[in-house]
């Protein structure tokens, strides 16, 4: 037999070479069709395929899916289904559900789908925004009446059903659920410090960094989360994102070395979950940053007044107070203050919610530190006045804080929104700027968001619906994002904070009233080495 020339076998090597190539990139794009379960299935078949998966699933991921369906289980089956249709590899997840589920059932089936070694949130609502697991129309759905028909066919229904699931893959993170513990009648304060320091040592066991990247945070209904917050902004460094949902029950999985535990806000007295996201110290894949904006929605209005008597009632969590006009000595009553106010918004048509917004001068200090001075704002809905007292929700104003009405104002929200239109833009528009130099496979992206709205915007407050995420869909399209109406918004002053009106308070604030949160995820990948 004649001896192949080298000429040829070095033809016969590299067509084996492109051969190889060539099947391995239709490998790769086969796997990556795959929908999670079976693509998990993939990566254990041998080195090459778990190679291949892994270089699938390099870079971070959020999906999410909304269902309106009344059959619970047949709600998780939708966005389950939907939530896995791509390749992914949950590191936690997060069931937002109406008061006609139940959490510990929701909880249950979300973990049998997928599996029990992640932290999974499911809390209780006043509505969810996503997109829906079967028309893919992104919806905003408040729960209430739902009105259907005209004339003597309308009807009305109470909706209280359904859910949004959200995913994610965080690769350079860790995640894990944190609580908030606090037994019956015992004081706030030193379980948020024992709080604080849980989330300090979680970080610490997983990452190089001292504080976390973010947090999520979930307060129990009827929770007041002013401390709470107050503490973790002061606790925190300024570029630690911290937003959230002040009111809503909810039940978790809180891992302890190798063991979950399900845990239920009801009977554990838990008073808040922190979701907690850290820096993987055995893993850099690049950089996750987490961008905050906030969509003001309350205008200043009347004098600024300072509290003259202050009495709480922790029976109800309100306070009665008397006030006087700043600069003045006249003592005023809580009719003679309202009567001022709503004179001055006369020309509105309907009547606008009221708050006042207490400045309080602090000193805060977690475990055995050195108490320090700090100064924010925090709002207390009005409940009423008579020839006696204003009554506000809420305690922990004192004799002498310094205070201003705000009402809720479509109007200004509308500007704000254009705002953080705007801010969310200039996330994107980082691809171009000196710091982030990267094009195509390396650019900076926006791969998922939340959104955290106020329950009285929407379309009742706006009229017209998916007001609240227009930003995010219009900046971002066909990126994953799911969101709440929540019973109080939070977000801390990390960054800052866009969407302020003119004449709002620019002291720190980390409870909002009729405002929306907005949290962006963007991922660079590492620089590549010449």
């Amino acid at each position: 037999m004649e001896k192949p020339s080298s000429s040829k076998v070095k033809a016969s090597s590299d067509g084996n070479t492109s051969l190889s190539m060539l099947n391995e990139d239709l490998l790769q794009n086969i796997l990556a069709r795959l929908p999670a379960l079976p693509f998990a299935s993939a990566a254990c078949v041998n080195k090459s395929w778990n190679f291949l998966c892994n270089r699938i699933l390099s870079r971070p991921k959020l999906s999410s899916a909304l269902s309106l369906n009344p059959s619970l289980s047949d709600a998780v089956n939708e966005v389950v289904r939907k939530v896995l249709l791509e390749p992914i590899r949950p590191h936690f997840a997060i069931a937002n559900i109406g008061s006609g589920f139940n959490t510990s059932k929701t909880l249950r089936l979300i973990r049998q789908s997928l599996g029990s070694n992640i932290p999974v949130i499911v809390t209780v609502t006043n509505g969810i925004m996503a997109r829906d697991a079967i028309s893919d129309e992104f919806k905003e759905v408040k729960w209430g009446a739902l009105f259907s028909g005209f004339g003597e066919e309308a009807y009305a229904r109470f909706i209280n059903e359904g859910l949004v699931l959200t995913v994610g893959y965080l690769p350079g993170l860790k995640v894990e659920a944190v609580p908030l513990r606090r037994p019956a009648k015992t004081s706030q304060a030193p379980w948020i410090d024992n709080f604080i320091k849980d989330i300090k040592e979680y970080t610490a066991s997983v990452s190089s960094c001292p504080f976390p990247v973010g947090i999520i945070l979930f307060g129990e209904a009827g929770s007041d989360m002013k401390l709470v917050l107050e503490k973790l902004d002061y606790a925190m460094p300024m570029d630690t994102v911290i937003v959230g949902d002040e009111r809503g029950s909810f039940d978790f999985v809180h891992k302890s070395g190798n063991d979950s535990r399900i845990i239920c806000s009801k009977k554990g007295n838990i008073e808040a979950i922190a979701l907690v996201f850290a820096q993987d110290r055995d893993r850099s894949l690049g950089t996750i940053r987490f961008h905050v904006a906030l969509s003001n929605g309350v205008s200043a209005v009347g004098p600024i007044y300072k509290a003259a008597s202050v009495r709480p009632s922790n029976t109800d969590c309100s306070t009665w107070l008397t006030a006087r006009r700043e600069g003045q000595q006249g003592l005023l009553d809580g009719q003679s203050i309202l009567l001022d106010i709503n004179n001055l918004l006369d020309n509105h048509i309907e009547s606008p919610d009221l708050y006042i917004g207490v400045i309080k001068h602090r000193k805060l200090s977690t475990g055995a530190e050195k108490p320090m001075p700090r100064t924010c704002i925090a709002y207390h809905g009005v409940v009423g006045g008579d020839e006696e007292y204003l009554y506000v929700d809420g305690i922990g104003i004192k004799t002498g804080d310094f205070f201003q009405f705000y009402y809720s104002d479509p109007t200004t929200a509308l500007a704000s929104l254009d705002k953080v239109h705007d801010a969310l833009k200039n996330i994107e528009l980082e691809r171009n700027s000196k710091s982030f130099k990267g094009d195509g496979e390396n650019a900076t992206n926006v791969f998922g968001g939340f959104i955290f709205a106020c329950y009285g915007r929407g379309e009742s407050f706006f009229g017209r619906h998916n007001i609240d995420s227009s930003p995010f869909l219009e900046n971002f399209p066909g990126v994953p994002v799911s969101g709440i109406f929540c019973g109080g918004e939070m977000v801390r002053p990390c960054t800052t904070v866009i969407g302020h009106c003119q004449g709002a308070s620019p002291i720190s604030c980390c409870l909002h009233v009729y405002s929306t949160v907005y949290l962006a995820m963007s991922y660079t990948p590492p620089a590549v080495q010449n």
